[in-house]
């Protein structure tokens, strides 16, 4: 190794530019966290007697059920159709964050759920 110096000849420049990118990437990612809370998608189940909408950081936004599918007799569907829609859009939420950062990180290899 070199008097004072990094291993590998990585010298400051080196090492203030990958900080520069670093610092870059950082702001990068907090505005597409901003913009993914606007963003949502829906997902509908039953033939779309009941929808739900979700933004990017998972919320609920909304949740929308047809009278018709309203059994008094029969709420377990009712509930799983629920379920089942609520399990889909948080389902697509995530595609669309990861979607979003993969365009992002373009390529670098980041682990899945990192963000």
């Amino acid at each position: 190794m070199a008097k004072g110096g990094f291993p590998g000849g990585m010298g400051m420049g080196n090492m203030n530019n990958l900080m520069k990118q670093a610092k870059k990437m950082q702001e990068q990612m907090l505005k597409m966290q901003q913009e993914l809370e606007e963003k949502t998608v829906e997902a509908s189940v039953g033939g779309g007697v009941v929808s739900v909408v979700a933004n990017g950081k998972k919320e609920i936004m909304e949740i929308t059920i047809k009278p018709e599918v309203v059994d008094p007799d029969d709420i377990e569907m009712l509930q799983d159709l629920i379920l089942a829609a609520v399990n889909e859009a948080i389902r697509k939420a995530d595609e669309m964050v990861q979607s979003e950062m993969s365009k992002l990180t373009g390529g670098l290899g980041m682990p899945p759920g990192l963000f």
